[in-house]
């Protein structure tokens, strides 16, 4: 679990970034699944958008995203969330977090 240090700083890297991700009508499918773990993979920040119903659901959904990708919420502004997962054989070139730096 990051510090509250490094959730600061992965909010700050975030912020340029699009969603590159979308949950929609159709909920957590395995095909959305697998496209956040690919991003995730590459990527380790990434934003998605959750537009599946009340703010409730979409907490439900953002809660079942991050355990079944092993990943970590940075934090969450309406029905857009934040995640981190580190990946350290990631590729430099596409890595959010060290093209940052």
């Amino acid at each position: 679990m990051p510090s509250s240090k490094e959730l600061r700083q992965f909010r700050a890297q975030a912020h340029s970034l699009r969603p590159i991700v979308t949950v929609a009508s159709k909920g957590l499918s395995p095909s959305v699944l697998e496209e956040v773990n690919r991003a995730l993979t590459d990527h380790e920040l990434i934003k998605v958008k959750v537009s599946v119903g009340e703010r409730t659901e979409r907490e439900v959904v953002i809660a079942a995203l991050c355990e079944q990708s092993g990943a970590h919420l940075v934090q969450r502004i309406g029905n857009i969330a934040t995640l981190i997962r580190h990946n350290p054989s990631a590729d430099p070139r596409k890595s959010n977090l060290q093209r940052s730096r």
